[in-house]
C-alpha cells in the first residue's frame, strides 16, 4: 500500500497494521465463522428467539455503573457534539436500553437474539481480543427458572451440533454470595466485594484472591471460610447437601439452595446429560448486575477460559424502565470456539472459497455465450466466477487452484459446434465434456459428492 505523506518522498511505502487486538478475516477465515454463526442461529432460531441490533455507540449514561470493575475496560469518548459516548462493552446492556425504548411494541415473554461485535480496552491474548462478537440470547418478562434451564439447554445444544464434546456448563447463583454475607457475619454491601474477588480466581489463583479479600477489609478467618467452598467435592447433589449443612440455620440459605436444585431439575427435563452440568459454589460472574442462577461453560482442553457466560439479571431493565421486568440471558464466545475449533481441526469441511465453479473466458467471439451460460449456473445456486481478465488458459487454471475453486467450465470454438461444455474437475484433476443442457445436473452431483 503506498500512501504519500507531507515531506514524503514519492514512491515511500508506510507501513500500516490493524490496530493491536483487532484482526483482518481472510476469506477462509469467514467461511469458518459463517458456519460457525450459522449452526448459532439455525439452534436459536428453532427455539423460538428473533433478531435485533442495536448501535455500536451508546450515550454514556447508559453505559457506565453497570460493569463494577470491569467498566475501566470500556472504550469512553466525547463525540464531536462534546457528549459522552462509549463503545458497547456487552449486549446486555444496550438489550436493556433497547427494551425500555420498545417497551410498548416487545410481547412478553421476548426472545431475542443477537449477534454484533463488542469492544473491551483489554490485553489481548489467545481466545481475547479488544474487538470480537458476541452471540446472545436474553429471555424478558419470564421470572420462572424455566427461562434460565432453556438458555443453557440451547447452549448445550449448539455446542454438541459444533461438535464439542469435552466441555462442562458450570452454574451457580448469585444468591450464595447473599448466604456468605450472613455467614460471615459482615455487612451486606460487602457481597459485591466477594463475588468481583472470586471471579478472579481464574486469574490470579487462591493466593491472589486472599489478597484480594484482605485489601477489601476481609479477616484471614473470613477468607479461610470463603475458601472452604473450593473443598466441596462429589456430584451436584452431594456438594448441594455439604452446602445445606455449612450454611445450616442461616434465613438466606434456603432461596439459594432451592434455586439450585430447581435448575437441576428442570437441565433433567430438557435431557440435558448431567454429566456436562457442575454445580460450582465458587462461581461468581463478576458483573454486578447478576441476580441469580448464573453460568459459565469452561472446555477441559484446551485451556482457554469460558466460552460462554450469563445468568439472571431481574433488576437491569428497570433502571432504564422504571418497571420491574425480569430477565436472563447468556452470552457465546464466537472467537474462543473459532479458535479452539482451528485448533482441534473440527471443521466438517476443508476449502477456502465460497465458489462453486469458474467459467474460464477462452473465446472473445464467444463472450456472450459464455456470460449467458454463467448467468443461468448463477440462477440455479451454483455459485460461479466468471474469469474477468485476459490470461492464458493455463494461468485460469492457477488461479481457480489457488482460489480453491473445486470445477472449472471451458466453452471454446468446437465446444460451442457440438453444444458442449468441458468440465475440469481441478480436485482429482479429471476432465469430460457435457452436454449443455446437463451441465447444471452434471455439476449439482459432483458437488454432491
Amino acid at each position: 500500500m503506498k500512501i504519500k505523506k507531507s515531506g514524503e518522498k514519492e514512491g515511500m511505502s508506510v507501513k500500516v497494521s490493524a490496530y493491536k487486538g483487532m484482526r483482518d478475516f481472510l476469506p477462509e477465515d469467514m467461511l469458518k465463522r459463517n458456519f460457525v454463526i450459522s449452526i448459532i442461529k439455525e439452534v436459536f432460531e428453532n427455539y423460538g428467539f428473533e433478531p435485533i441490533e442495536t448501535p455500536a455507540i451508546e450515550l454514556w449514561s447508559v453505559l457506565s455503573g453497570k460493569y463494577g470493575d470491569e467498566e475501566k475496560l470500556l472504550y469512553k469518548f466525547k463525540d464531536r457534539g462534546e457528549r459522552e459516548v462509549g463503545l458497547r462493552y456487552d449486549l446486555t446492556v444496550p438489550l436493556a436500553r433497547f427494551v425500555a425504548n420498545h417497551l410498548q411494541k416487545l410481547p412478553r415473554p421476548f426472545k431475542r437474539y443477537q449477534i454484533q461485535p463488542v469492544w473491551r480496552a483489554d490485553k489481548p491474548q489467545k481466545g481475547r481480543f479488544r474487538e470480537f462478537y458476541q452471540c446472545d440470547i436474553d429471555i424478558i418478562g419470564v421470572n420462572s427458572l424455566l427461562a434460565d434451564a432453556e438458555i443453557l439447554k440451547i447452549l448445550y445444544t449448539i455446542l454438541k451440533k459444533l461438535g464439542f464434546d469435552n466441555f462442562i456448563i458450570n452454574i451457580n447463583s448469585r444468591k450464595i454470595f447473599k448466604t456468605l454475607v450472613e455467614y460471615l457475619q459482615v455487612d451486606e454491601k460487602k457481597e459485591f466485594l466477594i463475588a468481583r474477588a472470586i471471579d478472579k480466581y481464574d486469574k490470579l489463583g487462591e493466593k491472589g484472591v486472599k489478597e484480594q479479600l484482605e485489601k477489601t477489609g476481609f479477616s484471614e478467618n473470613e477468607r479461610g471460610k470463603i475458601f472452604t467452598l473450593l473443598e466441596i467435592t462429589g456430584t451436584n447433589s452431594e456438594k448441594i447437601s455439604k452446602l445445606n449443612k455449612i450454611f445450616e440455620g442461616l434465613s438466606t440459605r434456603e432461596p439459594f439452595i432451592q434455586e439450585i436444585q430447581e435448575i437441576l431439575k428442570y437441565l433433567e427435563y430438557f435431557s440435558v446429560d448431567e454429566k456436562y452440568i457442575n454445580f460450582n459454589p465458587f462461581l461468581a460472574r463478576g458483573l454486578d448486575y447478576y441476580t441469580g442462577i448464573i453460568s459459565e461453560t469452561t472446555l477441559t482442553t484446551p485451556k482457554i477460559g469460558s466460552i460462554t457466560g450469563g445468568g439472571r439479571y431481574d433488576n437491569l431493565i428497570g433502571i432504564f424502565s422504571g418497571q420491574n421486568i425480569p430477565a436472563t440471558g447468556s452470552s457465546i464466545g464466537l472467537e474462543r470456539i473459532i479458535t479452539v475449533m482451528d485448533e482441534l481441526n473440527m471443521y466438517p469441511f476443508d476449502k477456502k472459497t465460497v465458489v462453486q465453479v469458474l467459467f474460464a473466458v477462452q473465446d472473445e467471439k464467444l463472450l456472450k455465450k459464455t456470460i449467458s451460460l454463467t448467468e443461468e449456473l448463477r440462477k440455479e445456486g451454483i455459485k460461479t466466477d466468471l474469469y474477468l481478465g485476459k490470461k492464458d488458459l493455463r494461468k485460469q487454471i492457477t488461479y481457480a487452484l489457488n482460489k480453491g475453486i473445486p470445477l472449472m467450465l471451458i466453452l471454446g470454438e468446437e465446444e460451442n459446434k457440438k453444444g458442449e461444455l468441458t468440465l475440469k474437475n481441478l480436485i482429482n484433476r479429471e476432465q469430460t465434456r457435457v452436454k449443455q443442457d446437463k451441465i447444471i445436473n452434471h455439476i449439482r452431483e459432483l458437488l454432491h459428492e
